[in-house]
């Protein structure tokens, strides 16, 4: 991955909010047309306010896909822009305002953990039994890999289609990095607890018999969204208790037991437009990550929005107002992701896969 990025500038670290904000109105105003700001939904409200489009990962790196601009900035984590420069133009130029903002779960599928999973797989079963299907939530080398192997990329919006479409094509589906994701959407699709094998790759055939593997129809990951995930029966059990008459709605990287206790559960923008929706003097609770929360509160004063717990994104919290001035003011020299061409071709056959067979469903 070829990459620039440095420690911003302490220069840039005195800076007011207001002088900040102004300087970056200068400059959008320089580069005009240019010069596109992406925030996803998680990140905090000044960002929002600063950009030119807010959504999930995916849908910005599409929204990415469809400018003419130059110099396009990624207010997310790292496998967002990944995504953004697998999309679009070679001579469009993606930037992540603080080369840190990584995801954890992304890092908890690594290329060659998937690797050794798809040749135990290969050794108990035969080739070509097993679709792999990556969550959006991933780095470039694993949705190289599965366009490569005949597999496909998921958002959390339409991951029961992917995985219908990858048990259409195999008998089998191998979905990663997130655990949680994959065991909710198996449910939806009835299949059974006894055909649904978690993948540790820390043990011999991901701690899995032959015979497990030989039954299960579905292996999901051992990875998990720590935002996500901090979310418990008891955290819906006391809001029920508090508030009988409120609606809970969370996302689908929740445990299975959460999502089991709750009203409605789905993507990010499925939540968004669950709160936007609802009637007038409803209580809605939402779990998911907390600066979202807050601006569906305020951006829905006729309701009761508030979170089920607080969860924050520390790594959606690294992009500031700083980070993202100096990296306006630094273009072409701090900053810039780029996907290596060696595996750009085959993530963008996994992603172009996806979008074919998401608008196959509608």
């Amino acid at each position: 991955m070829e990459e620039t990025g440095s420690i911003i500038p302490e220069k840039y670290l005195s800076l007011s909010v207001e002088e900040t904000a102004g300087r970056i109105t200068r400059r959008r105003k320089e580069l005009g047309h240019n010069l596109v700001i992406l925030a996803h939904h998680y990140q905090r409200k000044e960002l929002v306010d600063l950009s030119d489009f807010r959504g999930d990962s995916y849908g910005l790196s599409r929204r990415a896909a469809q400018q003419e601009a130059e110099f396009i900035v990624f207010c997310g984590v790292h496998f967002m822009a990944e995504s953004a420069d697998i999309l679009t133009r070679d001579d469009q130029k993606i930037y992540l305002p603080n080369m840190a903002a990584g995801c954890p779960m992304a890092e908890m599928a690594q290329i060659g953990d998937v690797e050794n999973a798809w040749e135990g797989l290969e050794e108990i079963l035969g080739p070509n039994l097993v679709s792999p299907i990556v969550y959006v939530n991933s780095n470039a080398e694993l949705k190289a890999f599965c366009g490569k192997r005949g597999g496909a990329v998921c958002t959390s919006s339409n991951a029961r289609a992917l995985i219908e479409w990858g048990l259409r094509q195999r008998e089998k589906v191998l979905f990663f990095p997130d655990e949680h994701l994959g065991r909710n959407t198996a449910k939806r699709l009835g299949i059974a607890p006894g055909e649904i094998a978690l993948w540790d790759p820390d043990l011999p055939l991901g701690g899995n018999t032959a015979e497990q593997i030989m039954n299960a129809r579905i292996f999901l990951w051992k990875g998990y969204c720590h935002v996500h995930t901090w979310f418990s029966t008891e955290h819906v059990t006391a809001v029920r208790e508090a508030y009988p008459q409120a609606k809970i709605v969370v996302h689908p990287e929740c445990r299975q037991e959460v999502v089991d206790m709750v009203d409605g559960c789905g993507s990010t923008e499925f939540i968004v437009n669950y709160v936007s929706s609802a009637p007038k003097g409803s209580v809605v609770v939402v779990g998911t990550e907390i600066n979202l929360v807050n601006r569906l509160a305020s951006e829905n004063p006729d309701k009761v929005v508030f979170e089920l717990a607080r969860s924050l994104c520390p790594n959606m919290f690294r992009i500031n107002s700083r980070n993202l001035l100096w990296t306006l003011e630094s273009l072409n020299e701090v900053n810039r992701v780029r996907v290596d061409p060696s595996l750009k071709a085959d993530a963008r056959v996994a992603l172009e896969r996806m979008l074919r067979i998401s608008e196959t469903r509608k």
